[in-house]
């Protein structure tokens, strides 16, 4: 199909000239003199092959090709302008969509009040959310799958992505209910080195997992790890059963597990950090506009 060659200017000027029905009032609501009017009139006429107004003294009504182009001069004037106003909301990170991933221990953190903020903002974004621990986010952010990561223990290595923390909080101790140390209200570390451990596997989050096993190896011990689990409310749920203690962000106390006690540890000033992570070359004004809306949340210590 050929694509018809008609410009802007002609289409209005026939829109507002076919709702006026006159000359003199359509030039003057274009702002412009009649003559240039009838001129743009006569070169669409000349593109449509016919006659699209009667012109009778004192009168002007619109021919049949005239009332059959009407509808579509409208609708492509609208759809431009709604293009337009599209392009102009993306363009400024107002409106568009933002994937985002997020580590679950974050969900009970800053993330709610994050996305409520950023949604009441800009509610014209579409947020394509995803939950991910923190190695399988660096990566997606490198592959171009994600554009905002919220992670746990940000790699000092990266060098092509960007971080700004956004929480600190402190490790705590989870614990069985039954366990003996649960009867204190703060647990030393070193009373941790003859428990076995479940840990997240290190893989999934290689910074967090190495914050953990180093706090031990500054307690003098070397964790023995006899279980493994990816989410935090599993790491929870396997230590309600016995089988291990753990150390996990504070936040976690939010999981309610009859059979699990949570309790402050020491070192109290062990703390772990959370981070807003992004491509430093990413030009998508999405990603600006949400790390202006986290900007009031750095840094925050729980």
């Amino acid at each position: 199909m050929e694509r018809p060659e008609l410009p802007l200017p002609q289409l209005h000027a026939f829109t507002v000239l076919a709702e006026e029905l006159h000359f003199g009032h359509a030039a003057a609501r274009l702002g412009i003199a009649q003559p240039p009017l009838s001129q743009q009139i006569r070169r669409l006429e000349d593109k449509v092959g016919h006659s699209l107004f009667h012109r009778e003294p004192g009168r002007v009504t619109l021919t049949a090709a005239g009332r059959e182009l009407l509808p579509a001069a409208r609708r492509a004037l609208t759809d431009l302008a709604d293009g337009l106003s599209a392009a102009r909301a993306v363009g400024s990170g107002r409106a568009g969509r933002l994937r985002i991933g997020f580590a679950a221990s974050v969900a009970l953190t800053v993330l709610p009040g994050m996305l409520r903020t950023f949604r009441d903002r800009y509610p014209d974004v579409h947020l394509d959310i995803h939950e991910m621990t923190s190695a399988p986010q660096v990566a997606a952010l490198h592959d171009g799958t994600i554009d905002i990561g919220l992670l746990r223990e940000p790699s000092a290595d990266e060098t092509e992505l960007a971080f700004k923390t956004v929480l600190t909080e402190p490790f705590v101790a989870v614990l069985p209910a039954a366990h003996p140390l649960a009867a204190q209200r703060t647990v030393s570390l070193g009373q941790l080195a003859d428990s076995p451990f479940v840990l997240l596997p290190r893989e999934v989050g290689p910074q967090l997992h190495d914050r953990i096993t180093g706090l031990c190896a500054e307690a003098g011990f070397t964790p023995q790890v006899t279980q493994r689990a990816v989410e935090w409310q599993t790491v929870c749920a396997l230590v309600e059963t016995g089988l291990g203690v753990s150390l996990a962000p504070a936040s976690i106390r939010r999981i309610r597990l009859k059979g699990v006690a949570f309790r402050g540890i020491e070192p109290s000033n062990a703390r772990t950090r959370v981070a807003v992570a992004w491509r430093k070359n990413d030009q998508n004004p999405l990603v600006a506009s949400l790390l202006a809306t986290v900007g009031h949340l750095v840094p925050h210590r729980t």
